[in-house]
C-alpha cells in the first residue's frame, strides 16, 4: 500500500510550479514520504505526542515561552504538540519550527503575507497543486505545519544538511542573508532548549 501510494505521489508532483517571483521544482525523493493525506485543523493528541516524544518536559517548558503569544493553555499545548509531532516527523527540531513561526507569522494563526503566503508557517497556495490536495486549507494547524516542515526538509535534503540555505530557499530569498539570520536568532536565544 505504501508503494502504491508513493507511486501515486510521484504522478502528481509537478516538473516546476511558480507563484509571484517563487521558483519550486518538484520535491525529491526523500521528501515525498511525507504523504499530505487526511489532514485537518485537529491538534496532534497526548497519545500521539508521548508515542514520539520521552517525556512530557519539553511540552511544559515550551508552554511557558510560548504563553506571551498563546494566552490559551489548551490551545497553546495543542500547538505545540503539533509543532514537536510535525517537526519530529520530518526529522527536523521543533524549536527550530518554533523559530521559523515566530519570524513568519507571530504565531498568529491567519495570518497572510503580501505575497499572499498563509498560516503559522506562511505557505504559498502553490504548493497545494504541487504537495497536496485541492480540499486542504492551509490555514488549517495540521496542514500548515505539515506542509511547513515537508517543504523545509525538502529543502535541507536539496542543500546537503546547509540550513542557512535551505532557510533561505524556504523563504523565497537564497543569496539573502537576513531571513535565516532572524530565524538562528530566534533558535538560539528564544527557542534554544536541552533536555536534562
Amino acid at each position: 500500500m505504501r508503494k502504491l501510494t508513493t507511486l501515486f505521489l510521484l504522478l502528481l508532483f509537478p516538473l516546476s510550479v511558480s507563484a509571484n517571483n517563487y521558483s519550486e521544482e518538484q520535491l525529491i525523493t526523500s521528501t515525498q514520504t511525507y504523504a499530505l493525506q487526511e489532514l485537518s485543523d485537529q491538534a496532534v493528541s497526548y497519545v500521539e505526542y508521548a508515542a514520539i516524544a520521552d517525556n512530557i518536559a519539553w511540552l511544559i517548558n515550551m508552554s511557558e515561552r510560548l504563553k506571551k503569544y498563546k494566552p490559551d493553555r489548551i490551545e497553546r499545548e495543542e500547538f505545540l504538540r503539533t509543532v514537536y509531532y510535525e517537526a519530529t516527523r520530518a526529522g527536523l527540531d521543533p524549536q527550530l519550527i518554533l523559530s521559523i513561526i515566530q519570524v513568519e507569522s507571530g504565531f498568529k494563526k491567519y495570518a497572510v503575507s503580501h505575497a499572499g503566503a498563509r498560516g503559522y508557517m506562511q505557505i504559498m497556495p502553490f504548493w497545494i497543486d504541487a504537495i497536496g490536495q485541492r480540499e486542504h486549507n492551509l490555514f488549517h494547524l495540521r496542514v500548515n505545519l505539515r506542509y511547513g516542515c515537508t517543504i523545509l526538509r525538502h529543502y535541507l535534503d536539496k542543500e546537503k544538511g546547509d540550513y542557512f540555505r535551505a532557510l533561505a530557499r524556504y523563504n523565497g530569498s537564497l543569496g539573502v542573508a537576513t531571513y535565516p539570520q532572524l530565524v538562528f536568532n530566534k533558535w538560539q536565544t528564544m527557542w534554544h532548549y536541552t533536555a536534562s
